[in-house]
């Protein structure tokens, strides 16, 4: 009798049920979340298929489940059937069982993991975002140090340069050597410190990307495009990945979260704001390349004046669609493996005499 084998994983701890699809007879046990336990887990009974939830844990778990013969299916859990916010109760127990049941139904959609490799440079991509946004956050505290004794904030990107930092660094003393009116002088020199910390790491994190982006043909080829710099070609190359895996423009939007909702109820029927569904890294990178993408490509700058029709107030909605119709063009070109072309607009035929 086929088993589901379905995972509710966790950072700690795992909750298992096995599920006999011809009786509908369940069995729980709840493991480990390490590798040693759950290989075990995995090859104590046989199993159909296992099941488990998108999640942290779920790449090296579907390694090994591959590694080990079964089949595993990675659920997509965007969908509406796992909301819970009505629930009076909702157990590890009770949604390892509702991942059974579902599976069981043919009602999972599942979802594609990519290689290791991809996975890995997708995290360090992550890691670097992060560095991007304790800097920003390490600046704004320095801003906020200075103005609360009435200096002047540092402004523009000269400001944080080796030469900029030096001349706030004479404004700043160890902390332990600080009297008690002048506590804000040690507390500019910590974040000065943390912030040659993360610029560091930050630089350190950049190299090691521009390194793999030499061998990636992909990143190279989206770097064609004017404006689109190293950083937002390594971002679309790891997201998309096996390009050929969309069948569609329509797929790609969707997946970076750029369709807009729709709402239809009788009579009405009415688009809402783009869903922001799939990866935010990847919607965050495209939208601020097509802010820059206006200074150098002549195609975003047509894109951006036809939609917005010369208003200001439609602006940040044009830069948006610009920023669709950029990761289609982008996609198009992994596909088909070429470099960027700027289609100038063709003039129209005059009408004969």
């Amino acid at each position: 009798m086929a088993t589901i084998l379905a995972l509710d994983l966790g950072k700690f701890k795992s909750v298992a049920c096995w599920y006999e699809l011809g009786s509908g007879a369940v069995a729980f046990e709840t493991v480990p979340s390490a590798r040693a336990e759950l290989q075990d887990l995995l090859t104590r009974r046989a199993v159909e298929i296992v099941v488990f939830e998108a999640c942290t844990l779920a790449g090296w778990l579907h390694d090994l489940c591959l590694e080990l013969g079964l089949k595993p299916l990675v659920a997509n859990t965007n969908g509406e059937a796992w909301r819970f916010k009505n629930l009076k109760r909702k157990t590890d127990r009770d949604d390892a069982l509702k991942l059974a049941r579902l599976t069981a139904m043919g009602d999972i959609q599942g979802v594609r993991l990519p290689a290791k490799a991809t996975r890995e440079k997708r995290a360090l991509l992550g890691y670097r975002q992060t560095l991007v946004t304790r800097r920003v956050q390490i600046q704004n505290r320095i801003r906020s140090v200075l103005l609360a004794q009435g200096l002047a904030a540092p402004r523009g990107h000269r400001a944080w340069t080796e030469l900029g930092l030096e001349g706030l660094g004479q404004l700043a003393r160890p902390l332990a050597e600080c009297g008690p009116e002048e506590l804000w002088r040690g507390e500019l020199g910590l974040a000065l410190t943390e912030l040659g910390q993360v610029l560091g790491l930050l630089e350190a994190v950049e190299n090691k990307l521009d390194a793999l982006n030499k061998e990636d043909e992909n990143v190279q080829r989206l770097q064609t495009i004017p404006g689109v710099g190293p950083r937002t070609a390594e971002t679309v190359a790891a997201y998309l990945d096996e390009a050929q895996r969309f069948k569609r423009g329509g797929e790609v939007s969707s997946y970076a979260g750029f369709v807009p909702r729709l709402y239809e109820s009788g009579q009405t029927s009415r688009r809402g704001r783009i869903t922001k569904r799939g990866p935010r890294l990847l919607r965050k990178m495209l939208v601020e390349c097509a802010w820059v993408m206006l200074r150098y490509n002549s195609w975003a700058r047509r894109i951006v004046a036809r939609i917005s029709k010369g208003q200001k107030v439609r602006k940040k909605q044009a830069v948006v669609a610009l920023a669709r119709k950029l990761l289609v063009r982008m996609w198009a070109m992994l596909r088909d493996r070429t470099a960027w072309r700027d289609e100038e607009p063709q003039p129209r035929p005059q009408p004969a005499a």
